[in-house]
């Protein structure tokens, strides 16, 4: 089904572009064809920037109204520059490229459903019409050091979620077919828009063979296994059983722009997040950034012009899809990052371009131009990463005024010098995908721990009918910023508006991040204010110094989220 925003302008193309007429004399060589996101000036000139896109040698595959962009492809090598005439902004690259020079996979811009994957049948129960009772702990709760320093624990026994409030997971999928996720996860409203990408443009294996026709994943399925781990920390069900989640009376809705082995690029993106704007979904939780640029950059004198324009492009496409989120009624939240860097004075960038393999280059990062898409756009609460102690964790961005909110992220090294440094409960154990951890080697065919998955954090819960799940012990931003998700979604669930005819519960996404940022407990900066990791074996470079207030301050934004406080507000203490 299309969302409200999206207008297919013509059939999706499985092989090269249809002919745009004949090739103006001087045209430059061609490749195969490449998927781009065109970006349209918004001044009334777009039949003109249509032609535009044709007389460059393009062909338009679709347009995302909302967004004003297109959907192009072309052979052109020289497409991007081309394009870029009055009522169009430019152009960047949407999708990988092939080994033959020209995109690879499908484009999903509608989403794939579950009826679009042959031979598919989810196992598992549906969520449609559930209600969890969502009141108690489960069994591997006690493990859960996050849900206890977010108070989530407590906030439960006030309001364990409502099943009409929807948090959708912008990620690499969710196993729907997992004990904890199984009842919490809208099969029906989920969508794939990502096709696996068996090798890179060298050759390089990415995601590998296709395990479904037509290389598309249906919804409810994750063979990379981070969605998982994100959605269940968000709102895995209080089943009595495993583990559960911040919001467990909750629903998931899977939107998926994550590759299987973890790139996430831009046309994807804009399509998950327009998507979930569009169906009306309450809270997002965003992936930190958009590949292939660790660092969005204007003007980067290491970067070739067309490189320039695709990050210029990038920027402005990822703050177009943020404002139209926001205006939907979304509330936006991102990880902050793991590249240990103060956002405002990045270190140098030695990630970029992350696509496809062995293609980066080390660039200086100007923190004043230069931004990290999503994180650093519009609306986004940015959350940090603590270890249990509630320090910083070694790998976690942080800066004014990216921070908005400290998280649990877990942190193995946390405690030096006392008995718990080192410790696998450092970290944060959340859902897995079997699938996932299948294909990695972590388990074998039949469900038990391979030594390597013991080495990777891998636990197996099983119920006494012999049913077995499967949980990972993992630490980044990406396990903070679910803590906050979930704690969203409380929120709403509390204070939100009951809609009687549509069955749904709406919140301001202003509302929302008030009622978090004034209820989180304050955290000032520590003493002395430069952090030193030296003592755990890290460089100079990971050294940290924070600044700001007890009230606002680059380690933990305006404090660590409390989601007991924020759902026992009471009057004018909402402020709203």
């Amino acid at each position: 089904m299309l969302a409200a925003a999206l207008s297919v302008v013509s059939g999706l193309a499985m092989a090269g572009p249809a002919p745009a007429g004949p090739a103006p004399a001087g045209a430059a060589p061609t490749t195969g064809p490449v998927a781009y996101t065109v970006l349209l000036a918004d001044d009334g000139r777009h039949d003109a920037a249509l032609a535009a896109i044709r007389a460059a040698q393009g062909t338009v595959l679709r347009e995302n109204r909302a967004l004003g962009l297109v959907v192009a492809e072309s052979s052109a090598a020289d497409f991007a520059e081309r394009v870029v005439v009055p009522g169009v902004l430019g152009a960047a690259r949407s999708r990988a490229l092939s080994r033959s020079g020209g995109s690879v996979g499908r484009d999903l811009g509608v989403g794939a459903t579950v009826a679009d994957v042959t031979g598919y049948s989810p196992a598992g129960p549906s969520r449609a019409g559930a209600v969890t009772a969502a009141v108690g702990m489960d069994p591997l709760d006690a493990k859960l050091w996050g849900l206890r320093m977010v108070r989530a624990d407590k906030a439960r026994e006030r309001q364990p979620g409502d099943h009409r409030v929807r948090v959708g997971v912008i990620d690499s999928g969710i196993d729907a077919t997992h004990r904890d996720l199984a009842t919490n996860v809208d099969l029906a409203a989920s969508r794939n828009f990502v096709a696996d990408i068996p090798n890179d443009v060298n050759g390089v294996v990415i995601d590998g063979p296709c395990e479904f026709a037509g290389c598309v994943d249906p919804p409810g399925h994750d063979d990379y296994g981070h969605g998982t781990h994100v959605a269940g920390t968000i709102a895995a069900a209080a089943n009595g059983s495993g583990t559960s989640g911040v919001a467990p009376g909750v629903t998931l809705v899977d939107i998926r722009a994550t590759q299987d082995s973890g790139w996430t690029f831009l046309q994807p993106f804009l399509d998950a997040l327009t998507y979930g704007a569009d169906i009306g979904l309450n809270v997002i939780n965003l992936p930190f950034y958009i590949d292939p640029w660790l660092y969005n950059c204007p003007d980067n004198p290491a970067d070739t012009p067309a490189q320039q324009l695709e990050q210029r492009i990038t920027i402005e496409a990822v703050n177009r899809a943020l404002d139209y989120a926001h205006r939907k009624g979304v509330t936006l939240i991102s990880p902050i990052g793991f590249a240990h860097d103060d956002l405002g004075r990045p270190n140098p960038d030695t990630l970029s371009p992350t696509f496809p393999a062995n293609s980066a280059y080390t660039r200086q990062i100007d923190g004043a131009s230069c931004a990290a898409m999503p994180i650093e756009g519009r609306h986004v609460i940015g959350v940090s990463g603590l270890g249990p102690s509630e320090g910083k964790a070694d790998y976690s961005n942080y800066g004014v005024p990216e921070v908005e909110l400290g998280g649990p992220g877990g942190f193995r090294k946390d405690g030096l010098g006392t008995p718990s440094f080192g410790a696998r409960e450092n970290q944060i154990l959340s859902t897995y995908s079997r699938a996932a951890a299948t294909g990695k080697g972590w388990l074998t065919p039949e469900g038990d721990i391979t030594p390597l998955g013991d080495a990777q954090g891998m636990l197996k819960d099983c119920t006494q009918d012999g049913t077995c799940s499967f949980f990972r012990w993992a630490e980044s931003t990406s396990r903070a910023a679910p803590h906050v998700s979930g704690a969203a979604a409380l929120v709403i669930s509390q204070y939100g508006i009951k809609n009687r005819r549509g069955g749904r519960i709406s919140m301001n996404p202003a509302s929302v991040r008030h009622v978090l940022l004034t209820s989180a407990r304050r955290h000032p900066c520590p003493t002395p204010r430069l952090v030193s990791y030296a003592g755990i074996g890290r460089p100079p470079a990971y050294d940290a110094y924070c600044e700001g207030t007890k009230w606002h301050n680059g380690f933990y934004g305006y404090g660590i989220v409390d989601a007991y406080a924020a759902v026992t507000r009471r009057g004018p203490q909402l402020g709203f």
